[in-house]
């Protein structure tokens, strides 16, 4: 397992709403936050994160998350667009035990950002 995160991917019933999570509680990325709905608070737990640098692939695509949550779009896109094209390519493991490309769910959320999925999300969190 990657030293970062388990990323997990639910599927809702217009497309894909991601979860980014990291199994060792030294990482607080706002997955707690995110999943209890608390995106204020997420945001401000993946920001102040000392535990990883603010360009890690994970931590970029829960800092996403969350802005997009709050409505930030363009934010939340340039934070899915780093992730994107991040030097540092990551599996990251999916709530179904599937290990997916960081820069695959970097670019499904810029998707989900382009289709409005946002608006209206369910079940996003991370860990």
């Amino acid at each position: 397992m990657s030293v970062l995160a388990a990323t997990m991917l639910l599927f809702a019933a217009e497309g894909p709403v991601m979860i980014v999570s990291a199994p060792d509680a030294q990482y607080d990325i706002g997955y707690e936050e995110l999943a209890a709905g608390q995106d204020r608070a997420a945001l401000e737990a993946i920001e102040n994160c000392r535990s990883l640098p603010a360009d890690d692939p994970a931590r970029q695509i829960n800092h996403a998350i969350a802005l997009a949550r709050l409505g930030e779009y363009d934010a939340a896109r340039q934070s899915f667009a780093a992730a994107a094209r991040n030097a540092d390519r990551l599996e990251l493991e999916t709530a179904t035990g599937n290990w997916i490309d960081s820069r695959v769910l970097a670019r499904r959320g810029l998707a989900m950002l382009d289709d409005g999925q946002f608006a209206d999300y369910e079940a996003l969190a991370v860990r």
